[in-house]
Parts: C-alpha cells; sequence; structure tokens
C-alpha cells in the first residue's frame, strides 16, 4: 500500500488539528518549564528529545489504531478487564512508590501506571453494556446492575491509591449512562448514594489521617497541610488507608478559610499552590511569552501537575482559555461523530473516551487555579508523561477509528 498524508491522516480533521495544537503547545510548554530536569540530569535537550519520542510513539499508535476497524474493540474488552484486574491487584500489592504514591508497575523495564488502562478498560466495557441492551424506550432494567459490576471492582481498586482517577472515572460512567439512556430515576438514586458515601468518606478521612502539629499543639492552615505519610504495616487496613494523611490534607488545604498574608504563607510547605499562584497572577493578557516563566524553576511539577499554570505564566489568559476550548472542541467533535453513528457501540465508546480526557483536564486546571484541591491529575496530551501520553494517544485513535469505520447515518435530504 502506498504511503501518503492522507493515508496518515485519516479520520476526523478536527480531531486531528485539536490534537496536533495540544502537541505542539505540549513541547513548548514541556520544554519550557523542565528546567529543573535540565539542570539534574546536566542536558538540556535530553528532556524534552524524550517527552518528543514518547509522543512520536504515541501518534505512531495513534495510527495504528485508527486504522482498526472500532467493531473489532469488542473483542478486545474481556481481555481487557482481566488484565486489569491482575495488574491493579498487582500494583496494590508489590507495587513501587512515586512520591508516596503506590501506583506504579515495571514489566521489562518498562514503568506505567495499570490505572491509565484500567480507566479505558472500564469506558469500553460500558460502551458495550450500554449498546447491547438498548430498547426503544431506552436501556433494559438491568443494564444499571451490569455497570456498576464492571465499574465498582476496579474504581476501588484504583482508589485505593488514586482516588481522584475512581472519581473521575465514576464520573464519566455516570455521564455515560446518562447518554444512554438509563434510567434518571436509578442514576438519580446513584447520584444520592455517592454523595452520602462521600460524606462518610470524607468524615472517616479527617478522622482517620494525621496532619502535623506545632510545638504547642495548635494547628495552622500550613501546618494542617504539611501531611506525613503513614509508615507501610502489615496490616491490610492500615495498608490500604495509608493515603489518608494526604487525603486529609489536601481536603483541610482547600477548605480551609483562613487568611495568610503573603508576607507570612510557607512556600516551602504550600510550594505547589503558592508558585501556582504567583504564576498565574503575574501573566496578565498576553503573558510573559514562551520561555519566559519565571516560575518553573521553584514550582513542583511544573511540567507535569502544574502545567496549566505554566502555560496562563507564558501565553496569558488568553492563551489559558485557548488551551481551554481546545478540549471543550474534542467534546463537542466528538458528540458530532457520536451523533452521525448508526449503532450504538461506537456512539459511546467516542463518548466516554471523549469525556474521560475532557474531564481529567477540566480538573487538572481547576487544580491549577485553586478552584480544587490539588489531585495529582496531569493534562492529557500536553503534561510530561511516559505511558499515560501513550495511552492518551491511543484513546485518540479509538476516536479517530470511530470517525473512519463506523457506519453513519445518510444526511437528510430537504423535502420539497
Amino acid at each position: 500500500m502506498k504511503i501518503s498524508i492522507g493515508n496518515i491522516f485519516k479520520g476526523d480533521k478536527v480531531i486531528w488539528m485539536i490534537f496536533l495544537f495540544l502537541c505542539v503547545i505540549s513541547l513548548i510548554e514541556v520544554f519550557s518549564s523542565s528546567s529543573s530536569l535540565t539542570y539534574d540530569k546536566a542536558s538540556y535537550w535530553g528532556p524534552i528529545v524524550k517527552h518528543g519520542a514518547i509522543l512520536g510513539m504515541g501518534l505512531a499508535l495513534m495510527v495504528v489504531v485508527q486504522n482498526i476497524d472500532c467493531k473489532y474493540f469488542k473483542v478486545a474488552t474481556i481481555f481487557l478487564i482481566i488484565i486489569s484486574f491482575i495488574l491493579l491487584i498487582w500494583v496494590g500489592l508489590v507495587g513501587e512508590t512515586t512520591n508516596g504514591a503506590q501506583r506504579w508497575v515495571s514489566v521489562m523495564g518498562i514503568q506505567f501506571q495499570p490505572s491509565e488502562i484500567a480507566k479505558g478498560t472500564i469506558v469500553l466495557a460500558v460502551a458495550q453494556i450500554l449498546s447491547a441492551m438498548q430498547t426503544e424506550d431506552g436501556t433494559e432494567e438491568k443494564t444499571f446492575k451490569y455497570v456498576l459490576y464492571i465499574t465498582i471492582p476496579l474504581a476501588m481498586l484504583i482508589g485505593v491509591e488514586n482516588l481522584s482517577t475512581a472519581m473521575l472515572i465514576c464520573m464519566v460512567v455516570v455521564g455515560m449512562m446518562f447518554y444512554g439512556r438509563v434510567s434518571l430515576r436509578k442514576i438519580g438514586k446513584l447520584i444520592g448514594f455517592v454523595a452520602i458515601l462521600g460524606v462518610v468518606a470524607l468524615i472517616f478521612i479527617l478522622a482517620v489521617g494525621k496532619s502535623e502539629t506545632t510545638p504547642d499543639g495548635k494547628n495552622s492552615l500550613t501546618e494542617q497541610t504539611a501531611v506525613v505519610e503513614a509508615p507501610k504495616s502489615s496490616n491490610p487496613l492500615q495498608k490500604i488507608f495509608h493515603r489518608a494523611d494526604t487525603w486529609k490534607g489536601r481536603i483541610l488545604k482547600f477548605i480551609s478559610n483562613e487568611e495568610v498574608a503573603p508576607d507570612q504563607f510557607d512556600l516551602d510547605k504550600d510550594s505547589q499552590i503558592g508558585h501556582a499562584n504567583i504564576a498565574i497572577a503575574s501573566s496578565g493578557i498576553i503573558g510573559k511569552g514562551p520561555g519566559n516563566s519565571e516560575q518553573r524553576d521553584m514550582l513542583p511539577q511544573a511540567f507535569s501537575d502544574f502545567i496549566y499554570a505554566i502555560i496562563i505564566e507564558e501565553l496569558g489568559l488568553l492563551g489559558g482559555i485557548f488551551v481551554m476550548f481546545l478540549y471543550i472542541f474534542l467534546l463537542w467533535r466528538a458528540g458530532r461523530i457520536a451523533d452521525r453513528c448508526v449503532n450504538n457501540f461506537p456512539a459511546f465508546l467516542v463518548m466516554g473516551l471523549a469525556l474521560m480526557l475532557v474531564c481529567q483536564a477540566m480538573f487538572n486546571m481547576m487544580v491549577a487555579v485553586g478552584l480544587a484541591p490539588v489531585t495529582g491529575q496531569p493534562l492529557p496530551l500536553i503534561s510530561k508523561g511516559g505511558t499515560s501520553t501513550i495511552i492518551n494517544c491511543i484513546y485518540i485513535g479509538a476516536i479517530l477509528s470511530v470517525s473512519i469505520s463506523a457506519k453513519k447515518k445518510e444526511p437528510r435530504t430537504a423535502v420539497n
């Protein structure tokens, strides 16, 4: 087969344009915000070359996936469910710990987070369940139960070490059920139950989690938020809830109304929030220009969790709004693709994947501007990453596959 640009850039052109814009922004901003990595590795080009190679690998896999007929994705569902369960149990038992979280496993020297695979697996499985149980008046009565059978066990395994990701995928599943015409009464009951469960979990975390205190025993904002990682223990309950200290610190930091004067703000303990706020506050409308960030050297995870703050600092409020609308356009375009599908499975799949990417992006941006507690969610396709970037590219490839191979509705013709 003759290889040409047309054979590579197939599928929905708007999705391709959004993807390429995000990649260009990623290369510029990761290069700018990786000064700490450059210093640590004593290599000026090393971090960006590695990131570019990962994006290139992701692009290659995206092209491969877009050329797979979307109907064959169903075949992979059962295998991905089994693999996800095995990997999540594996990471819970012997996973590698980074930044206090045991989320990584290594296979043949490649380190990755099983939760990234599990997210897509849940979306794929839910899309298949919803499509198989559609009726003229909505879905069958058992659909809701089957969706929960798949979602809850995987989400619980994810949530032990990555609570924000578990919450994110549950939100996506609720959105998919709403789009898939599951009974609103059942969805409402589920939301009510989750809200009650959330309150109970919040009380439990605040009761079990620990925070540091001053020598006189009094708590302050910075001292409440400086959490202590629980030591490793053979006790199963302690192993499951060892992240409670971190969760408590983040919650207290977010809900606290204590005003801290600028000269009393502790940039050592609250460096992420402090330097992110400085970056955003000093940006202006058009920013300082690419490569001119002043906070990148002091902001932890400037190239990952808080890259949106660096984007605003360098590209201004206009740049931040532009990035936000790229994700909104991605969701809108996915909706257009889904609306044109004759069959239900590709429509539910494309909407689920788009919801997952966009919800994660919104979480990341809300954290950067102080509208949500710190979650550790990277900005999809922009933040510096490894296998998470590659897997996100695969998700985009699946969306493009639907735009290419899914049977489309005939365009309506005007009747005279």
